[in-house]
């Protein structure tokens, strides 16, 4: 895969992940409401997808040998990448109830940053279970200050 690509479909990947099951863990521990819920992945989704490549864009662009085709290719890739990864995250949501959906979000989301961290590991020579080890635990601190940032947003809203 052209590194281009890489850098956008490994950020958005990434990204789509954290920010959508700490978004949703924080809106249904605060809200309990499937529409928030849901409107927040599409928020996610869209928004912050577009957000997302637009920094990759000017990241990439202030790199002194930064070629325009490459910009433009990690700048696509993170926003298609964010948007469909966000993305599946509704499907739970509008399927199950809603707190199973958050338990089975977070487990996808776990699954697909394990994936991520083997795959990038192996290109490395590193091994698995550390960037997994890693990925993994920033991912369970981010679950869970939300849940309690939505916890404490529902006291002041009572």
């Amino acid at each position: 895969m052209k590194s281009s690509w890489q850098t956008g479909v490994g950020f958005g990947l990434t990204s789509g992940v954290i920010t959508t099951v700490g978004l949703m863990v924080g809106l249904h521990a605060g809200t309990h409401s499937r529409v928030a819920v849901v409107g927040g992945i599409l928020t996610v989704a869209i928004a912050d997808a577009l957000s997302d490549a637009l920094g990759i864009h000017l990241a990439e662009e202030s790199r002194p040998a930064a070629m325009t085709l490459h910009v433009w290719e990690a700048t696509l890739s993170t926003f298609v990448a964010k948007l469909i990864t966000a993305g599946t995250f509704a499907i739970p949501v509008l399927l199950l109830e809603l707190r199973t959906s958050i338990i089975v979000s977070i487990f996808w989301g776990l699954v697909v940053l394990t994936a991520l961290s083997t795959v990038l590991a192996r290109q490395q020579g590193l091994a698995p279970w550390k960037a997994i080890g890693e990925h993994v635990l920033v991912a369970i601190g981010v679950v869970t200050i939300s849940y309690y940032v939505g916890l404490w947003v529902k006291t002041l809203t009572e």
